[in-house]
């Protein structure tokens, strides 16, 4: 279904009987699209692709296509990629945000923000068949902006579209840029345009940079809130562990340079202090929108990040050349940064077979820091895309003879798992459950190893200890695989009252192979995707 909105109408529209606007608009809208399974979430991504083409949001689908290229799996296999910008803008002091989209992709959002400890109400702007196509649900969008962006509350009113309003070309874009003061920010986040929540997180990013640096050249700006700091700044490019940039910042001192803002920011202030750094450091690589505002405003990008002994040699190099830091003052830091990094390394040995997946983005950074303690790691999948800033964190792993895939499908990380035989699994929730089904130990990457600093000597030590833990746990894991064979599987599985049988007369499907260790061989889709 596409919708052509005249604005200038629209603003001016009277209240007229449904009938009539339905009979008005009846040969330019496809109302069968908005029933059942037509423009829905149930659509399928190219049914909403081509309409949001034909809506005329070609320009907003073609950004995302190249800032967010897909790869193998061209659709998310995680949550919705719009919690990302949810996330964004739920953490940020006085900044107001409004989903649109589906009654139930809303539900999800909220629920799944609250359940991470977002403590802010969500708008909601509903809609319904009429008020999509008659172009309603704008004004109602429009309304709800202007009841929201009070000065005295809020400096950014958010204005997420989710799949249908995108589809329908919904045109946040013709929303007031500001509203006695309040700064007015819509972004299209469709489920169908952008792969993972972590590249969400950069939409609104960038979106947010973008109006911040526009605003800076205009004339002068709030300054941060801590006020400026005398030395110059390093940017710090993506989410991390709290305590990492306090790290950063101390290996950083010694070069006469500071740790600036970690974009995503925590106030909208936070994002002048950002642009104004000396350099930026693209800690998550996949920032592609934010990293285009930041070489706008002339600031020179370094890729990776300072975990481990080789990458924060690197890093200081290369910070150093980007912020034209003498010589002599790099070659000082790594002598007394370096010693102590690899004395926690060799005092916290990691001995086992790994495989690791996520889609967190930090991936390949705690795949180095794991080779560094010893781990003998053959397999890194990352959800998100491959970019320049990746590229020297790719070539290290592949040195070592780690593979490495970026778009990473829950497929292949499966296929990774049987090939390699890791002695534990670090992943996402279905690689963690199949990895136990088979008997091997595994840990959920995003909650048990992503939140926890990676950086210069705390994040030297900071895995070891979790990870051998959960090495130790093939015993416990066999052990229970015994006692437990055959329970809740096949024709065992389910409720019974009493004990099943296997019934010989009942035709059953084919079994799956399998090798020694019990894992699938087969390649059917698993996951909330199948």
């Amino acid at each position: 279904m596409a919708v052509t909105l005249d604005i200038a109408a629209l603003r001016a529209r009277q209240e007229i009987p449904a009938s009539t606007l339905a009979a008005a608009q009846a040969p330019a809208v496809n109302l069968a699209a908005t029933k059942g399974d037509g423009l829905g979430c149930h659509a399928g991504k190219d049914v909403m692709r081509a309409a949001a083409a034909e809506a005329g949001m070609s320009e907003t689908l073609d950004r995302l296509a190249k800032d967010y290229p897909v790869g193998p799996h061209d659709q998310p296999q995680s949550m919705c990629p719009a919690f990302g910008s949810l996330r964004v803008g739920l953490r940020m002091r006085r900044t107001a945000t409004i989903l649109s989209g589906s009654a139930c992709c809303v539900y999800g959002l909220t629920f799944t923000s609250h359940f991470y400890g977002a403590k802010r109400s969500v708008g909601y702007v509903p809609f319904n068949s009429e008020t999509l196509v008659t172009g309603k649900l704008f004004e109602d969008i429009r309304e709800a902006v202007f009841l929201t962006a009070k000065p005295a509350d809020y400096d950014a009113v958010v204005v997420i579209n989710l799949c249908v309003p995108t589809a329908s070309g919904v045109p946040l874009r013709l929303l007031p840029k500001e509203i006695d003061g309040v700064r007015i920010i819509g972004i299209d986040v469709p489920g169908f345009g952008v792969p993972t929540h972590a590249e969400a997180k950069d939409v609104l990013a960038g979106a947010m940079l973008r109006f911040a640096r526009t605003e800076a050249e205009q004339g002068p700006v709030q300054a941060p809130r801590a006020g400026r700091s005398e030395r110059p700044t390093v940017t710090l490019l993506g989410e991390m562990f709290p305590a990492d940039p306090v790290v950063i910042g101390a290996m950083l001192e010694p070069l006469g340079l500071a740790a600036g803002p970690v974009v995503p920011t925590r106030e909208w202030r936070e994002l002048y202090a950002a642009l104004d750094g000396a350099a930026v450091a693209a800690i998550h690589p996949f920032y592609t929108a934010s990293i285009r505002e930041f070489e706008a405003a002339g600031r020179p990008i370094v890729g990776s990040a300072p975990v481990g002994v080789d990458g924060t040699a690197d890093w200081l190099d290369r910070i150093g050349e980007a912020c034209a830091v003498p010589r002599g003052l790099v070659e000082a830091a790594k002598n007394r940064l370096l010693p102590p990094i690899r004395g926690v390394l060799a005092a916290a040995p990691i001995q086992g077979r790994i495989t690791l997946s996520g889609y967190e983005g930090s991936e390949l950074l705690v795949g180095r820091l794991l080779i560094e303690s010893g781990a003998d790691l053959r397999y890194v999948g990352t959800a998100c895309p491959r970019t320049p800033w990746a590229e020297a964190d790719r070539d290290w792993l592949e040195a070592r003879g780690v593979q490495v895939k970026f778009r990473a499908s829950l497929e292949d990380d499966l296929a990774a798992m049987r090939e390699y035989r890791p002695d534990l699994a670090v992943g996402t929730t279905p690689v963690v459950q199949k990895a136990k089904e088979a008997g091997t130990p595994a840990l959920y990457f995003t909650n048990l190893i992503s939140a926890r600093p990676l950086m210069g000597v705390a994040g030297a030590g900071s895995l070891a200890k979790v990870i051998n833990a959960a090495l130790g746990n093939k015993g416990r894991f066999d052990a229970m695989r015994g006692f437990f064979e055959g329970v809740g599987t096949g024709h065992a599985a389910g409720v019974w009252e009493a004990v099943p049988q296997l019934r010989k007369s009942v035709a059953r499907a084919p079994a799956p192979k399998k090798h020694d260790q019990g894992l699938l061989l087969d390649n059917t889709p698993i996951g909330e995707m199948a």
